[in-house]
C-alpha cells in the first residue's frame, strides 16, 4: 500500500519536472539558454545536443551568445537553430552565433499563454492517469483480501490528497509562467 503511494508521488514529481522542462522552451521575450535545450546539431553525421558542442551564455536580457568549441561546426549550428523553428534567426561573425530575442507582440503573448495552459493541462491529465492506476491497484489488493475495506478507503483518500497537491503545484507553475509571459 505504501509502495503504491510512493510510486504515485515519484511519478507525479517526474510529471512536474517534465512540465518545467517543457515550459523552459517557451519563449517569453527574455533570452534564456533553455530555449536551445532541444536543438540537435548534425556534428560529423551524429545528431548532438547543441549544449554539448558549445558554450551558451546570456550577455544581456535579449541576446544569447553561442560559442562553439569547434569553430568548423558554426554553419551546422546555425542550420540546426533555423531547423528547430524557435522563431529566432541566428547571425554569426565567424567565431560565435548570436541570437537576438525579439520583443513578443501582445497577440503572440496570448498564443503563448494558451500553449502554456495546454502544457499544464497535459501534465494534470498525466497525474490523473497516475491516480487512476494507483486506485486500480489498491482495489485489486482489496479484492484479493490483502487489505481491508477501511484501509482501502484511507489509501484512496491519501492518493486523492497527493493528486490534489500535485495539481495545485502544476497550477502554480503555469500561473507563474503566464505572469512571466504577460510581463512587458
Amino acid at each position: 500500500m505504501e509502495t503504491i503511494k510512493k510510486h504515485l508521488e515519484e511519478k507525479s514529481h517526474k510529471s512536474i519536472l517534465i512540465l518545467k522542462e517543457d515550459l523552459n522552451t517557451v519563449r517569453a521575450g527574455r533570452a534564456n539558454a533553455a530555449l536551445l535545450d532541444k536543438v540537435m546539431v548534425e556534428y560529423y553525421g551524429v545528431p548532438t545536443p547543441l549544449k554539448n558542442l558549445s558554450n551558451i551564455s546570456v550577455p544581456d536580457p535579449r541576446t544569447l551568445l553561442i560559442t562553439p568549441f569547434d569553430i568548423k561546426s558554426i554553419g551546422e549550428i546555425e542550420k540546426a537553430i533555423n531547423m528547430a523553428n524557435i522563431g529566432i534567426h541566428p547571425s554569426n561573425d565567424g567565431k560565435c552565433v548570436r541570437l537576438v530575442v525579439p520583443q513578443v507582440t501582445e497577440e503572440r503573448r496570448k498564443e503563448l499563454t494558451k500553449t502554456v495552459k495546454k502544457m499544464g493541462e497535459d501534465a494534470k491529465v498525466a497525474v490523473r492517469n497516475l491516480r487512476r492506476e494507483a486506485n486500480d491497484e489498491l482495489k485489486k489488493l482489496e479484492k484479493a483480501h490483502e487489505i481491508t475495506e477501511d484501509d482501502l478507503k484511507k489509501a484512496l483518500d491519501q492518493i486523492q490528497k497527493t493528486t490534489d497537491k500535485t495539481i495545485k503545484e502544476i497550477d502554480d507553475i503555469v500561473a507563474a509562467k503566464d505572469k512571466e509571459i504577460l510581463e512587458v
